[in-house]
């Protein structure tokens, strides 16, 4: 039976479908059917008498190949038998077991898992007699992540430790040693990792003349899916197979090249058509997800690309709707005006089709405590749910040790980096502090002289009850003395965990009063995050949400050093990735699009809220895609008027007097505290004539504000 398939497909999919031979580069933008399009070319293939032993379909899960083929034999109504349809790793293991005797493993290899690459690293690093009595040396994970990076990415471990953790960087001898001693054992042992696969198959089809050329005439049609997601060992092992000018299909979409960290190179699909003689590009444009104003934006983000392939998404879904682009006050408001956003888009749309995005797990954490305080359920993807996070639990351990010296449980947490403390010596510490006896005072006597650890605890907690017990101040205290802590107690990755930590400070900026805040901390919903919920917000980082799609999309924290990362900003190509980080996240929206630019981000060292400078993805973007709102001094939100010709922005004391309320005056002669309904209780430091204050506003800094928009005390 002969199907039609012009029915079924736009223009460019069936060009695609239907062009079979030499090689095909199909740039598929976000929602554009890249996967319908591998489809029905597996099924044209079959169709046009192309047995299907001679097809490899190369993808990155076994899950991706098993749906394409189900769905292909759907629409042929035959079974598709025969088809080499898998992951490259899957692909590369049946080939090396068929090989073994050429390279090198005569009795056959055995394959290891993560967790026996992880044990070797450590029997390895034991007999080296590395790290001994270093409570500090890196673990048997980092070690085996660093090993694994420096082979994907093909760059030296000093490369890597001095882009990724430069932390480690003491460590850069033991991490070479370890490094050679782990491949040494492999070999002794016949034993392979999954790095190992690639990196083999590789040297055999680049050695075996004669088995590369059996290889490519068994697969006369060569297809690889995401194909920007490949690193540089699988962009070699496509070329050995399919030859410079054989019939080889690479589908992807070099505007979403985001997982750099794991060793994908986005130059293998930029660079195809000059790898591969007489490449056909098609161009996938068409989206069947976005309204077409969320795609104007996406498509003037790619403008700003350095290196790219040409498209323009486009789509048959209207909306007279532009995606807005709100700027907080600062990132403490930012959290209540998403929630407002929520709270908008729920007479809608249900909970779990609308998504807060982010570039770093830890960015969610005032979003979280918000959601939890007024009782909206949402469920994280990517990063650590905040009340999950083991250092956040060390200080709120603390925490409520200054409210609550009876808590046991926290006690437990508390002392956990002391070394020789477990929880029986913990339970016996507990009894003696509250039990009033010359026994319980002896024995408490002696392990705090035996141990030091447990007296600067006890030090450290006395002090934090003698003063006033506001969070902020509590939380800085314990910040400076928990540091040393962290870094002994995480020492793989204490850089990472201390953005959380400085994330916390700034929920505490917020809270008047040690008992409200650890109340709303402490509150949390299902822990059961391992399949997804209905009616749940979604949080997700950026890179877990590739992908996927929801009605309503909201990326917050779009300031430099947060999204672009800090480190990002340091070098050209990871500012590029960044951008298609960005792509990625806008293209998720269906119907809605918020972007949110907080004007400050909270600073611990100072204390106060310092201004940002806006993400360059945003400040590129012509007016025309975007509607813009900006948070006024009283809470709400004030449309900003597109201009035409572009002009210095009125000065904050401009737009307040523009936006007062008509209303008595504050009585000028009264200089002491204040309270704005943002930004809470304030010193007032100077009367301004005629009617404003200049208020010092702890965690904001100082501010000139209207007398109608304040309250005096």
């Amino acid at each position: 039976m002969s199907i039609d398939f012009a029915h079924e497909l736009n223009e460019a999919q069936l060009e695609a479908v239907t062009a079979t031979e030499g090689p095909v580069l199909v740039i598929a933008g976000a929602g554009s059917g890249k996967t319908r399009t591998i489809v029905y070319r597996l099924a044209h293939l079959v169709q046009q008498g192309v047995d299907p032993a001679q097809i490899l379909l190369l993808t990155f899960t076994r899950k991706a190949a098993q749906e394409m083929l189900a769905r292909a034999e759907a629409i042929l109504g035959r079974s598709l038998h025969g088809t080499s349809g898998g992951t490259f790793h899957s692909f590369a293991y049946a080939t090396l077991r068929a090989n073994a005797m050429d390279i090198g493993f005569e009795g056959g290899f055995t394959l290891m898992d993560r967790a026996d690459s992880e044990n070797i690293c450590k029997s390895v690093k034991d007999d080296l007699k590395l790290g001994k009595g270093d409570r500090s040396y890196p673990k048997k994970a980092t070690l085996m992540d660093v090993i694994t990076k420096s082979r994907n990415k093909e760059l030296t471990i000093d490369a890597v430790l001095e882009r990724e953790a430069y932390h480690l960087n003491p460590y850069l001898d033991d991490f070479t040693e370890i490094s050679d001693g782990y491949a040494k054992f492999k070999r002794q042992h016949a034993l392979m990792d999954y790095d190992d696969l690639l990196f083999l198959l590789d040297e055999l089809l680049e050695k075996n003349e004669p088995l590369r050329n059996q290889l490519q005439t068994r697969y006369k049609y060569i297809m690889v899916d995401e194909y920007q997601d490949t690193n540089l060992v699988q962009a070699r092992i496509v070329r050995h197979l399919a030859g410079t000018k054989g019939n080889v299909m690479a589908v992807g979409d070099d505007a979403q090249s985001i997982y750099a960290f794991r060793g994908a190179n986005v130059a293998n699909i930029l660079e195809f058509p000059k790898i591969f003689e007489g490449t056909k590009i098609v161009r996938l444009e068409k989206n069947y997800r976005s309204v077409q104003p969320i795609l104007d934006l996406t498509n003037e983000i790619l403008q700003g690309a350095t290196a790219r392939f040409d498209k323009n998404l486009y789509s048959d879904l209207k909306s007279d709707k532009l995606p807005q682009v709100i700027h907080p006050l600062s990132d403490q408001t930012q959290a209540r005006l998403v929630v407002d956003q929520i709270l908008k888009f729920q007479k809608k749309y249900l909970l779990h089709d609308i998504a807060v995005l982010f570039r770093a797990g830890y960015q969610s954490f005032s979003l979280e405590v918000a959601l939890t305080r007024i009782g909206i359920d949402y469920q994280k993807f990517g990063g650590i749910r905040f009340h999950e996070a083991a250092h956040i639990k060390d200080v709120l351990s603390m925490i409520r040790l200054v409210l609550n010296p009876h808590d046991l449980l926290a006690w437990q947490r508390a002392m956990d980096h002391i070394k020789g403390v477990g929880p029986k010596t913990v339970a016996k510490i507990y009894a003696a502090m509250h039990t009033k006896d010359g026994k319980s005072e002896k024995y408490l006597t002696k392990m705090v002289g035996k141990h030091e650890a447990l007296r600067e605890l006890l030090v450290e907690l006395d002090k934090l009850r003698s003063q006033p017990p506001k969070p902020g101040a509590v939380l800085e205290s314990l910040l400076v003395y928990y540091q040393p802590i962290l870094m002994e107690k995480y020492p793989d990755d204490y850089p990472k965990r201390q953005a959380g930590l400085e994330q916390l400070s700034q929920i505490a900026a917020g809270y008047s009063d040690m008992e409200t805040f650890i109340g709303d901390l402490s509150l949390d919903g299902d822990p059961d995050d391992e399949k997804r919920k209905e009616n749940a917000v979604v949080l997700s980082t950026v890179h877990s949400a590739k992908g996927l799609e929801w009605s309503a999309v909201i990326i917050i924290d779009l300031v430099e050093d947060r999204f672009p990362s800090r480190r990002a900003m340091q070098r050209a190509e990871d500012l590029e990735e960044e951008r298609r980080l960005m792509y990625v996240a806008c293209t998720r929206a269906k119907e809605h699009l918020t972007l949110l630019v907080p004007s400050s981000v909270f600073n611990r060292a100072s204390g106060m809220s310092e201004p940002t400078l806006p993400s360059p993805f945003v400040t590129e973007l012509p007016e025309t895609v975007y509607d813009r709102l900006n948070e006024s001094y009283g809470g709400g939100l004030e449309q900003r008027r597109k201009q035409v010709v572009s002009l210095p922005e009125p000065s904050t004391d401009t737009l307040m007097e523009e936006a007062a309320p008509s209303g008595p005056k504050v009585d000028p002669r009264k200089l002491g505290f204040c309270k704005h309904k943002i930004f809470g209780k304030g010193k007032i430091v100077a009367f301004i004539e005629p009617n404003k204050y200049r208020v010092n506003f702890p965690g904001f800094g100082l501010k000139v504000i209207i007398g109608d928009y304040l309250e005096l005390l």
